[in-house]
C-alpha cells in the first residue's frame, strides 16, 4: 500500500519527527520495526481514548476544562516549534488521552521539519488557517491559528467556521468573521481573537515572546503551567480504565 501510493517519504517523515519528540503531551514513538509485509511503530499506550469522543459526550467543555486541554497543545507545539517542526493536523482527533486523562498531541502524518515556509496543502477543512488556504506559503503560525479553532470548539461545541461544502468554510476563514454566543467568557474570546487574525505579524504565538503571549494572556490566569507538564494537575475529565488491555473508549475498528 505504501509503495503503491508512493508515501516512503512521507512515513520515513512520520517517523523521524515523531523520534525527536520527546514530551508530556505528545504520543510516544518507542521504536518502529519491518518485515516483508508491514512497518510498525510501537507507540505510547493512550488508553482514554479520543478527546472528541468526550467533547461530543460533552456537548462543549467548560473553562476549566478547556483550558487544560488547550494548554497541553500550547506546550506540546512550543516543543514541536522548537525543534522547526511544524504539526498542521490539530483537531479533537487527534488529541488521546492517557488513563489518568492527560492529553496527548498524536498522528504526525502532516507533520513536516520547516525552517522557513512550505507549500503543501493539507489539514482539516475547518481548521485551516488563511495562508494556507491562500497557498502563500505557510509555517509555524499555522498551528497557533489551529489552537485558536480548537479553544473555540472546545468551548461552544463546534467550530467557528462550518459548512456542508469545503469551498463555504474556506470562504468563512477567508472573510474572517467569527461569531461568539453569549456565554463565552470574556477572557477566552479575547485570546481566541488573538490567534485567529489573518495577519501573521499580529498572531499570538508568531510574535517575538513566542507561546508566552498565550501562557501570559488573562484567560491563563493562575494555571500552574509546570504542573502541567508534570503532570500533577488533577484532569477534568478521568476516562473509565479497567486495565492495560482495556480498549473500550476506542471505537471498535476491524
Amino acid at each position: 500500500e505504501i509503495v503503491k501510493n508512493n508515501l516512503q517519504d512521507h512515513i520515513v517523515n512520520e517517523r523521524a519527527v515523531m523520534l525527536a519528540l520527546d514530551h508530556p503531551h505528545i504520543l510516544k514513538l518507542h521504536n518502529s520495526y519491518k518485515d516483508d509485509t508491514y512497518i510498525y511503530f510501537l507507540l505510547e499506550l493512550c488508553l482514554g481514548g479520543e478527546l472528541f469522543t468526550f467533547l461530543r459526550k460533552a456537548g462543549r467543555f467548560n473553562e476549566k476544562a478547556s483550558r487544560f486541554y488547550a494548554g497541553a497543545v500550547v506546550l506540546a507545539f512550543e516543543k514541536m516549534h522548537g525543534k522547526s517542526i511544524i504539526y498542521r493536523d490539530l483537531k479533537p482527533e487527534n488529541l488521546l488521552l492517557d488513563k489518568e486523562g492527560h492529553c496527548k498531541v498524536t498522528d504526525f502524518g502532516f507533520a513536516k521539519r520547516v525552517e522557513y515556509r512550505t507549500w503543501t496543502l493539507c489539514g482539516t477543512p475547518e481548521y485551516l488557517a488563511p495562508e494556507i488556504i491562500l497557498s502563500k506559503g505557510h509555517g509555524k503560525a499555522v498551528d497557533w491559528w489551529a489552537l485558536g479553532i480548537l479553544m473555540y470548539e472546545m468551548l461552544v461545541g463546534q467550530p467557528p467556521f462550518v459548512d456542508d461544502d469545503p469551498m463555504g468554510i474556506y470562504q468563512q476563514i477567508l472573510a474572517g468573521k467569527v461569531n461568539f454566543p453569549r456565554f463565552i467568557d470574556r477572557n477566552a474570546k479575547s485570546l481566541i481573537k488573538k490567534l485567529l487574525v489573518a495577519d501573521l505579524t499580529k498572531r499570538f504565538g508568531c510574535l517575538k515572546a513566542g507561546a508566552s503571549d498565550i501562557k501570559n494572556h488573562k484567560w491563563y490566569a493562575g494555571l500552574d503551567w509546570s504542573g502541567l507538564v508534570d503532570k500533577e494537575l488533577v484532569a477534568p475529565v478521568i476516562p473509565n480504565v479497567q486495565d492495560e488491555t482495556d480498549t473500550s473508549n476506542f471505537d471498535p475498528y476491524p
